[in-house]
């Protein structure tokens, strides 16, 4: 007996009502994207190692999937590899190519390798799936789509800005109410590290702040003990780890704890910046809120960094993140083009969409009109009229088989066919078309204009 076939933990099928559902929310943040200026690019969806690694902090470089070398790439290793049993050493060996951890670094390598054909500043937007040896969970894949927008080649702080503006107008388009975008800087928390005397220490400081709303205070605490952060730095952090109130407010609380770090003041200042922009234009549905305790784990990012949180009534991790970052391409060779992007998780929104029931009910209607197969004859009558329904635009099929009339109706009412056509030799001498509405039984003889304009 064969043995049932299955797929790869942390990845998923997708039925055509759920495609649909997806296809509705990369429509609605397409449409928001080009309305603001950007353009669509795609890349590969593996790179050279390379280009991968070392660009996301130790914890991303762990969940990069590596791709073996075709051929028989066992006979480039020594023995002395098998030994010692480095995997680390052993896997440079073997495979020369990764699957896409996300589309920033990927757009920083196309920015550098496209930079003559490139009009700066460039706006560009990207949605194509990634990968991550991550341990699945709700709402965590290791197959996703990232729906990103990014500019480089500016500076200018009505990009971010622009990018809070962006955020609102896609929820706003997805009618998903009480979404928070949260802020934080950077250079606010190199300016804490330093402070607190932990200047050297900055990304094992800021991966273990990220964690604070995952595990806790204590064990914040107890991880940068661990990294050899001072408990007499880590005693300066207790103002920020219980830090409330409105954005102004704490903002005058940072700029008394930081008031010794230019790099720190100079954080306050850009958010402030951007606070006050926004204030100024409104915002639709979101919300801007700081928090000082946001660093997500990136290497990448110099200045502010964004987080958005779906609404509080349902339970689940962030559904975007960005924020600035002033040398990325310098990684690749290329000096002072300053960058700044966004990224929607998209199974995550699907989540939440479902979750609050706001996918519109059309969007898994497939068919305006099925024809009802009564032979060949008929059909191909019925073809002929298919083909003048689809001119205008109208979602017609005929049931590929003479099949029964009962079989053909439990088709149409399982696939919420609104119409079905009966066409019979009455209807052929006639010219004629039956229309049946399938929610409220009624029928009525049709010529083929009355036909189109009763289903538009």
């Amino acid at each position: 007996m064969a043995q049932k076939p299955s797929i790869p933990k942390g990845t998923r099928d997708f039925n055509p009502e759920q495609v649909s559902k997806r296809n509705y929310i990369f429509q609605k943040i397409r449409t928001v994207f080009e309305t603001f200026g950007f353009q669509p690019i795609e890349t590969p969806s593996f790179e050279n190692s390379e280009t991968l690694m070392g660009k996301y902090g130790e914890e991303g470089d762990r969940l990069i999937f590596k791709i073996l070398d075709s051929g028989d790439y066992l006979s480039k290793v020594d023995d002395s590899v098998y030994t010692i049993k480095d995997s680390n050493k052993l896997t440079s060996i073997i495979s020369e190519k990764a699957l896409r951890y996300d589309l920033t670094v990927p757009f920083a390598r196309y920015v550098v390798q496209h930079q003559n054909e490139i009009e700066f500043p460039f706006k560009r937007y990207q949605m194509q799936p990634v990968w991550r040896a991550d341990r699945p969970q709700k709402g965590r894949f290791r197959e996703f789509y990232q729906c990103d927008a990014d500019v480089v080649g500016s500076q200018s702080l009505w990009q971010e800005v622009e990018f809070v503006q962006l955020y609102d107008a896609v929820f706003s388009s997805l009618k998903l109410d009480g979404v928070t975008i949260k802020i934080n800087n950077r250079k606010i928390l190199s300016g804490i590290a330093e402070v607190i005397g932990a200047h050297d220490k900055l990304i094992d400081f800021t991966v273990a702040l990220d964690k604070l709303d995952k595990i806790g205070e204590e064990k914040v605490k107890e991880e940068m003990l661990s990294k050899d952060i001072p408990q007499s730095g880590i005693d300066k952090l207790k103002p920020l780890f219980s830090l409330q109130g409105s954005f102004e407010s704490q903002m005058h609380t940072l700029k008394t704890i930081l008031a010794s770090s230019k790099e720190g003041i100079k954080g306050i200042e850009e958010l402030e910046f951007i606070n006050n922009a926004i204030s100024t234009l409104g915002l639709e549905t979101a919300s801007l809120q700081l928090d000082v305790t946001l660093a997500r784990g990136l290497n990448y990012y110099t200045g502010a960094i964004f987080e958005v949180s779906a609404p509080k009534e349902v339970q689940m991790g962030s559904v975007g993140g960005g924020g600035r970052y002033d040398d990325l391409t310098g990684i690749f060779g290329l000096k002072d083009v300053s960058g700044v992007g966004i990224s929607f998780g998209l199974d995550r929104i699907y989540l939440v969409l479902e979750e609050l029931a706001l996918f519109p009910e059309t969007i898994t209607k497939t068919i305006d009109v099925l024809f009802i197969n009564f032979g060949e004859k008929e059909a191909l009558f019925s073809l002929k009229a298919i083909k003048h329904l689809r001119e205008n635009n109208i979602h017609a099929e005929l049931y590929p088989d003479a099949a029964k009339m009962k079989k053909q109706m439990n088709y149409a009412n399982k696939r919420k066919v609104p119409f079905v056509v009966l066409v019979g030799e009455e209807e052929m001498k006639s010219n004629t078309y039956t229309l049946k509405n399938m929610v409220s039984g009624t029928q009525e003889a049709l010529n083929l204009k009355e036909l189109i304009n009763h289903i538009i």
